[in-house]
């Protein structure tokens, strides 16, 4: 007593159409990505981190700013961010047509 069951018509799958400035567009995100990873990662254990207006703004900024752990969820971020550059470098494969 199993009835059957219409069957529906499947809309055929077609691969998303990338054009020239789609790949251009993921490059150039990859890349921002990378040297704002690399920026960020290295930047608050330079002496520079020191002078600028917001170590210099405030004196309770400039304890939090000043602080390790500040300055290490600072490079975590940079971490995430060359992450997410190398998951977009693998993410390029989409491109190929395969």
């Amino acid at each position: 007593m199993n009835p059957e069951m219409p069957t529906m018509p499947h809309a055929e799958h077609s691969d998303p159409e990338f054009r020239w400035y789609h790949k251009v567009a993921a490059v150039v995100f990859a890349i921002f990505c990378f040297e704002l990873g690399v920026f960020l990662l290295v930047f608050p254990w330079l002496d520079f981190w020191e002078q600028n207006f917001f170590a210099t703004w405030n004196h309770t900024l400039q304890q939090l700013w000043m602080n390790s752990y500040f300055r290490g969820t600072v490079s975590g971020l940079g971490l995430v961010n060359i992450f997410v550059s190398f998951i977009e470098i693998v993410r390029l494969r989409r491109f190929s047509g395969d």
